[in-house]
């Protein structure tokens, strides 16, 4: 997908998108379009097949706009880089996204039954760690998705799990604010954490779902593809030995204040997190297995940007979708070696 020329909405590019079926059983686009000003809203577009393969996109409006004053900052606005999980035991699509407000970048929650009637939720809430004296609704957050399964909690007790990334630059909020770590965060770079909210109390109450407690780290940079931040991919999908997360890594140098970078390049790897304690990382890759390498990966508004964003089956092939240079929409296929 390519932004559509004379098409205001998507000025300023197409990327980074989520993906779900109709009730119908239609493969749908969910991607992020950008309007002049950096502007996003989510779209909808019907992806098309020939001979299983999604070569293009129908485009059918969209889905959610930044209307809600939370949404919306003086000098900002935007509902960002949405990750859609089904999740089967909630009979919901669940879209997890960035709501780029008053305060910088903020993790934000919406469900459908369709992929067209979204319902707000509201932005995510971290329930307040004493132990750890953390308190992560203070920092800006991006890379937000859910496991499609429930998974058992640090306590057991069977709970809705969400993996995101935390920033620890306040400068999103307040200019010159700079760095605050919290207690027991001893490296500034972003990682990625997961939290959890019991299926007892989302089935109570849908709207429970924004309340996420017990975080906790799961991974931090540690190869040279990924040596300034990572950050989580598309939902996790389940395999024999594990959970599969594909999740991105950055390399390069960060200017601090600027949100459109140009001096980094985004890769994606993969890790194996465990079936019953997902915070736990059985495995990782060590080089990438999706770099930018085409024309339309390595140039764009951002340059060098592979950024994958869902996955899904089509005729027993897994294919990854993806952001390219922050511009357009790529696919890949995802195979299995023995």
């Amino acid at each position: 997908m390519t932004p559509e020329p004379g098409n205001e909405l998507e000025a300023e590019g197409v990327l980074n998108p989520g993906t779900g079926h109709t009730p119908d059983g239609t493969l749908y686009l969910l991607p992020r379009l950008v309007a002049t000003g950096n502007v996003s809203r989510v779209g909808i577009a019907k992806i098309v097949l020939a001979d299983g393969v999604p070569v293009g996109v129908e485009r059918e409006g969209v889905v959610l706009a930044p209307d809600a004053g939370w949404e919306r900052g003086t000098e900002s606005a935007g509902t960002e880089d949405p990750r859609v999980t089904w999740i089967p035991l909630l009979d919901l699509h669940v879209m997890s996204y960035v709501a780029y407000g008053p305060l910088g970048p903020r993790p934000a929650i919406a469900v459908s039954s369709d992929l067209r009637e979204w319902r707000r939720l509201g932005p995510v809430h971290f329930v307040y760690q004493p132990e750890l004296d953390l308190d992560l609704n203070l920092f800006p957050n991006k890379d937000v998705l859910f496991f499609p399964e429930p998974v058992p909690g640090p306590d057991g007790v069977l709970s809705f799990a969400m993996l995101h990334r935390p920033m620890w630059d306040l400068g999103w909020v307040r200019d010159g604010e700079g760095v605050h770590l919290p207690a027991g965060v001893t490296d500034e770079r972003p990682g990625i954490w997961i939290s959890y909210v019991p299926v007892s109390d989302v089935q109570a109450d849908i709207a429970n779902l924004v309340n996420q407690s017990s975080s906790t780290l799961v991974a931090m940079p540690e190869h040279e593809f990924e040596e300034l931040k990572i950050g989580g991919g598309p939902p996790p999908i389940r395999v024999d030995e594990g959970w599969l997360l594909i999740h991105h890594g950055v390399r390069g140098a960060l200017i601090k204040g600027t949100d459109q970078q140009q001096g980094v390049n985004y890769a994606a790897g993969a890790m194996i997190l465990d079936a019953t304690d997902p915070s736990k990382v059985l495995a990782r890759t060590s080089e990438p297995i999706l770099a930018p390498e085409t024309a339309e990966e390595t140039s764009g508004i951002v340059p060098n940007v592979v950024f994958p964003t869902a996955i899904e089956e089509v005729d027993g092939v897994t294919y990854v979708f993806y952001g390219m240079a922050d511009s357009s929409i790529g696919v890949a296929r995802l195979d299995r070696q023995a």
